[in-house]
């Protein structure tokens, strides 16, 4: 009897971007402690590979995970992916006649390809890593524009094989359970077997009992935060899916309750964007700071606020959302104001309640959220930071990572 544990994780994310060693490398570790033989295959964008190759390589040698990093191409568009798609199969496939991978793990859709690929050339089982509606995020996020002809095709291309990855993976994983309910509800699919693990986050690190006080104090003063100033939070980019506009009428119906209030932006945005929302809203520059910080520098940081606040735009993708940063706060024991119809977050919240959730963004719905906001106050830090630890730690999704391959390595075995 042969007991076949060597897989190949595929990631169309680069292991030097800040995603792939938050969301990619820690769980790969605790798999990789567990005996199992794991390889990477990921494409690199060049700038962040020349910078942090050395450092990457060196930390994945040290958890015994090999790496073999091919080079990200971004023009000409779609010729760019398709490319780098015959490579990564290509690769894949010369690795696989080495060392006879039994898993093919893939993270998002352009892995995809190659995990069904190599399904169908040599019989490897095929985790299918979703993430999220691909195509339904590139349109809700508008950059795909459906009445192009162009996109339009490119749209319904991705639809029909975002159907063959679910059918054709032995495994699926989905960030959330209203993912999963809906993928349960397209036609054929009602049984597939998907396994929901949320976006996870370093509870070790974001853990307010190792925050220095000296240190938190030392950062109010710099950004001339007061004492007795209230301060809301908003942490990481504004990007495509969050409501800066939304977030910051709130700002000024709490401004207007509490006149000591402050909004912090830890962020690497340029401050001109919020300060343009500012002079929308009447608001004084000043009382709205942002600040970039260095990932080990957020935690004291985010202890500097009362509370942290984000709105997501509630589209059709967003329902397989999981926002990494409600599991950095919570792990911080820091109350959050947020909007429902995004991924589970209504389900959590009614759970575990840990803050404020609304639907409506009008004057009288945001008022509503200002009326209870002292009621926060009354939320326990360690509570909030065990609904973290319970739902949310690399801890939590290494062992449902764990689950999946030790089922599928069991029907290996012969």
């Amino acid at each position: 009897m042969t007991d076949k544990k060597s897989i190949l994780y595929v990631s169309y994310d680069g292991m030097t971007d800040s995603l792939g060693q938050s969301q990619v490398i820690p769980y790969l570790t605790v798999l990789s402690q567990n005996g199992y033989d794991i390889h990477i295959l990921s494409a690199e964008k060049p700038e962040a590979y020349s910078k942090r190759k050395d450092f990457i390589a060196k930390l994945l040698s040290d958890n015994n995970i090999q790496w073999h990093p091919i080079q990200y191409t971004k023009k000409p568009p779609i010729v760019s992916t398709i490319k780098d798609v015959f490579r990564m199969k290509r690769e894949a496939r010369r690795m696989h006649k080495e060392f006879n991978f039994s898993i093919i793990h893939c993270r998002s859709y352009i892995s995809a390809f190659t995990g069904v690929y190599m399904k169908r050339k040599f019989g490897t089982k095929f985790i299918f890593d979703m993430r999220g509606f691909y195509a339904d995020e590139r349109v809700d996020g508008k950059l795909w524009n459906r009445s192009n002809p162009i996109y339009n095709a490119v749209y319904k291309y991705f639809k029909r094989k975002e159907k063959l990855f679910f059918t054709k993976a032995d495994y699926t994983i989905s960030l959330t359970y209203a993912g999963r309910d809906i993928i349960h509800t397209f036609e054929g699919m009602e049984n597939i077997p998907i396994e929901v693990i949320p976006c996870c986050a370093d509870t070790e690190l974001f853990d307010y009992h190792k925050v220095d006080t000296a240190k938190v104090e030392n950062i109010r003063e710099e950004l001339g935060i007061a004492d007795n100033d209230y301060v809301v939070t908003y942490l990481g980019s504004i990007g495509t899916w969050y409501m800066a506009d939304e977030m910051m009428h709130f700002f000024k119906q709490l401004k207007e309750c509490k006149t000591e209030a402050k909004f912090l932006f830890i962020s690497r945005d340029n401050p001109q964007i919020i300060h343009s929302l500012c002079d929308k809203y009447g608001i004084s520059h000043n009382d709205a700071i942002v600040r970039p910080a260095d990932r080990e520098n957020v935690p004291s940081m985010i202890a500097v606020g009362n509370v942290s606040l984000f709105f997501i735009k509630p589209v059709f993708s967003k329902k397989a959302s999981s926002p990494t940063k409600l599991a950095e706060l919570l792990g911080m024991g820091m109350p959050v104001i947020c909007n429902g119809n995004v991924g589970d977050l209504d389900k959590f919240m009614h759970d575990t309640p840990f803050g404020l959730i609304t639907t409506q963004f009008d004057d009288n719905s945001l008022q509503s959220l200002v009326s209870q906001i002292d009621s926060l106050s009354s939320l326990d830090r360690e509570y909030l930071r065990k609904i973290s630890l319970d739902l949310f730690s690399l801890k939590i999704g290494a062992e449902r990572y764990l689950k999946v391959y030790e089922k599928l390595t069991a029907d290996n075995r012969v």
